[in-house]
């Protein structure tokens, strides 16, 4: 499938309380990649359409909480703008992540190439997302990977930050997260676009798959951390493209993206390249409501 392929699936007989569908949208993971959701959160708010369930992975927990906690998609675009786009703002941002002191830093053993995600998503969220899943507007489901168990973890109640640090913490780039009696690592190990945690659970399951692939080089070969987070690519499509043939979602995105997960700062440019996801969404979405009518 072309990565910017639009697929419209089978849509449930079930209709909403006042005979309008209700939706349900999977946000995925991809770095930064993922900020294509914010074309796909600015649409929904264009068309007044609130889901009544959210689910993500990685960066698209870290996006789907937003969202869930009542935040529109303008907020989300200004503040990551407003932060993405100011080298200075990032530089400062990322000195108040640093380890305060030397215990901190060797706390859990001396790990250079690994950051802590806790302080750099603490240093990097926008205000207005609450401290825990019940207090925010709508459900959210969030994933993640337990390292030691090897099996999925879905997150959807207790304390809420610390779960959006676990389905983030891409392995070896940034330190994994203890929750409970869990090591947690990046949700997108498992379930990379997670529209069947939203099964049964709305009318229309809208999925946007930011994955991607390696960025090819013509120069040289790729590095070891490219070739890492490429390997994880693969691995996460080849999980992706198994559920899709088992039971896909009404409607499946895949915003057109060639960037690395780590460009956060080249935030122009990817929404740049994937606006179109917007005009695709909604031309999805009246087709679902049509079949569904």
């Amino acid at each position: 499938m072309p990565v910017d392929d639009v697929m419209i699936g089978e849509i449930p007989t079930l209709l909403g309380s006042r005979g309008n569908p209700t939706f349900a949208v999977a946000f995925g993971g991809g770095g930064a990649r993922g900020l294509a959701h914010i074309h796909v959160i600015e649409t929904l708010n264009e068309l007044g359409i609130r889901p009544v369930a959210i689910a993500g992975s990685s960066i698209g927990a870290i996006m789907g909480a937003a969202m869930a906690a009542g935040l529109s998609g303008r907020d989300i675009h200004e503040f990551a703008r407003g932060v993405l786009c100011r080298r200075a703002e990032v530089t400062r941002r990322m000195w108040s992540a640093r380890p305060e002191t030397l215990s901190d830093l060797v706390s859990n053993g001396l790990r250079v190439s690994q950051f802590n995600i806790q302080r750099i998503l603490s240093a990097f969220m926008p205000a207005g997302i609450p401290e825990r899943f019940e207090d925010l507007q709508i459900p959210l489901k969030v994933t993640a990977a337990d390292f030691y168990r090897q099996e999925l973890v879905v997150i959807e109640d207790g304390e809420l930050r610390s779960a959006l640090c676990a389905s983030a913490a891409i392995p070896a780039v940034f330190s994994p997260i203890r929750r409970g009696d869990r090591i947690l690592i990046d949700g997108g190990i498992y379930n990379p676009v997670p529209f069947d945690l939203l099964d049964g659970l709305a009318d229309v399951v809208i999925a946007i798959d930011v994955i991607g692939g390696p960025a090819e080089e013509t120069d040289h070969s790729p590095k070891a951390l490219d070739m890492l987070l490429g390997a994880n690519q693969i691995m996460m499509q080849a999980i992706n493209q198994a559920k899709m043939k088992l039971n896909p979602p009404a409607i499946y995105l895949r915003p057109s993206t060639k960037y690395r997960a780590l460009d956060f700062m080249k935030i122009d440019r990817v929404l740049a390249d994937t606006v179109s996801v917007k005009d695709e969404l909604k031309r999805a979405i009246d087709r679902a409501v049509a079949v569904s009518a």
